[in-house]
């Protein structure tokens, strides 16, 4: 396994935690680092995720609810919610991953952590985001250091 899905597999698991238990992300991470010790090559991209992830959530999810027929984002699994979540941060903010990387990562992700269903589900919130960034129908905030 290569050391950013591992990142991503992690940052769902501290995502999901935090999630879950209404926790701030350092909190989490800093117990996530102690007890479950990344390594050294996944670290840095976990990090990354799971504080990126965690400021720009609001964005996210509202961006993930304007893509789904009419499902709230507490509607949909927590664990499906953070895979999306990774994904769309790695689709607005990791230029360097290619949007049909964060895709099917997104997808091998749930397909590994989430119900049957998951990873057609991720697939089609996902891609629906992809086709509109590249429509420039969403506008990325300029400035927000979400690295």
């Amino acid at each position: 396994m290569g050391s950013r899905r591992r990142a991503r597999e992690l940052a769902l698991q501290a995502l999901f935690y935090a999630d879950m238990n209404q926790n701030d992300i350092e909190k989490v991470l800093e117990h996530f680092r102690y007890h479950f010790t990344p390594s050294k090559r996944a670290l840095p991209y976990f990090m990354k995720l799971a504080r990126g992830v965690a400021r720009a959530r609001n964005e996210i999810d509202t961006l993930i609810e304007n893509y789904t027929d009419h499902w709230k984002i507490s509607r949909i699994s927590c664990v499906d919610r953070n895979i999306m979540r990774i994904g769309v941060y790695e689709l607005l903010y990791c230029p360097d991953v290619p949007p049909k990387v964060a895709i099917n990562e997104a997808i091998d992700v749930g397909k590994k952590f989430g119900a049957e269903e998951s990873g057609a589900f991720i697939n089609g919130i996902l891609d629906s985001i992809r086709i509109a960034l590249n429509k420039d129908e969403i506008k990325i905030k300029d400035g927000e250091d979400n690295a």
